[in-house]
């Protein structure tokens, strides 16, 4: 079966206004729509790093009990749960050709490595 969402636990984790620890989480896999609207948002124009925030705040759809997940959510991330998020993301939505080249060092010979794929977290 396809899998379209997957779990996640982040590193450190968001702490809400009443210091609740939320860890646990889903992202759902990114559509066409989620990569392309957000390069309207006039926050994405001003400053292009601002994608991954709008990004993460549209596919990942739950983080702990939380009732939803908005961009302020994602600003307010430890960076190491921001970076967790963003290589989890990218992760997800490759195209599966995850394979680097490489070059044998006694031999000369190139050859190509698969890389971990989608869904082997």
């Amino acid at each position: 079966m396809f899998r379209t969402e997957y779990e996640f636990t982040l590193p450190m984790g968001y702490i809400d206004a009443e210091g609740n620890l939320h860890r646990e989480g889903v992202m759902r896999l990114a559509t066409g729509t989620d990569e392309i609207q957000p390069l309207k948002d006039p926050r994405v124009q001003a400053n292009p790093a601002y994608l991954i925030v709008i990004l993460l705040s549209r596919v990942v759809t739950r983080l702990g009990s939380l009732e939803a997940i908005n961009p302020k959510i994602i600003e307010s991330l430890f960076a190491a749960d921001l970076a967790y998020l963003q290589e989890l993301y990218n992760r997800m939505n490759s195209n599966g050709t995850r394979s680097i080249e490489v070059l044998c060092p006694h031999c000369q010979q190139a050859f190509a490595v698969e890389l971990d794929q989608p869904g082997e977290f």
